[in-house]
């Protein structure tokens, strides 16, 4: 079911956006070589309850997966596209990794969830060209979240930016609503027709996640149930904002302010 938050509602998850844009910003800035996937996660579970909130993905068991979260932050390198579990086999950063860092958390019992990735040092041409395209697609998708438009909008104008740079979308993955649950209706699917799905109206509280990979489209799952990677092996970037559709311009709660 599609939900409408009200006034005061979007006032907490605005507060709660604006702590989570400020806890990733924290942990963008510790990635460097020698740098812990766990330290990374340790510290973004320290920075949520020194707010006085809580990581959302914590403990949660999405639908059809065998057992819950076990961390605070998914930390995603390289192939990993989404899920990556930072704290099970804990990995240092090298020189030219991709870092995807994706978070949630609980504020006033509302949820929102953001996504940044980062390379670790310079990096090579191709993988500064893979975030850029990643992160302006993102911004092509909240441009096109207006109220009135539909769902179909979105991904359409998500599709049609990135098509001329060569990039894939990883298959089957989508952003979501949010507010009241880690994910909610409607999906929001990065591809798709303009003027088709559901009617996007003021209210509505949704995450808009491109994921973009060098390669092939086709992804696979790990054995620990939860880490998504590039079926060929190539490198995948992930940006994610939670924004409120208006009768405007949406508002975007995770960004930096």
């Amino acid at each position: 079911m599609i939900t409408i938050k009200t006034k005061e509602e979007i006032e907490i998850l605005a507060e709660g956006g604006k702590r989570l844009a400020f806890i990733l910003q924290k942990l963008a800035k510790m990635v460097a070589p020698g740098v812990s996937t766990k330290e990374l996660d340790t510290c973004a579970q320290e920075f949520a309850l020194a707010g006085g909130d809580t990581p959302s993905f914590l403990h949660y068991q999405p639908d059809g997966a065998k057992r819950p979260y076990p961390a605070s932050l998914c930390v995603s390198l390289n192939d990993e596209v989404v899920h990556g579990i930072p704290n099970e086999k804990s990995r240092r950063l090298k020189d030219g990794d991709i870092v995807s860092l994706d978070m949630g958390i609980v504020h006033k019992g509302l949820i929102t969830d953001s996504a940044v990735t980062v390379i670790v040092g310079k990096g090579d041409a191709q993988a500064r060209k893979l975030l850029k395209v990643t992160r302006d697609a993102l911004q092509k998708g909240i441009e096109a979240a207006r109220g009135g438009n539909r769902i179909g909008d979105i991904g359409h104008a998500i599709e049609t930016f990135v098509a001329p740079h060569g990039f894939s979308h990883a298959e089957g993955l989508a952003g979501h609503g949010v507010g009241y649950a880690v994910h909610e209706d409607p999906y929001v699917p990065n591809t798709g027709r303009a003027g088709e799905g559901v009617v996007l109206k003021a209210g509505m509280v949704i995450a808009i996640e491109p994921m973009l990979n060098e390669g092939t489209g086709k992804i696979k799952l790990d054995q620990d149930g939860y880490t998504f990677r590039t079926r060929d092996g190539k490198r995948s970037a992930h940006f994610e904002h939670t924004i409120v559709i208006t009768d405007g311009e949406p508002i975007v709660l995770t960004k930096n302010r």
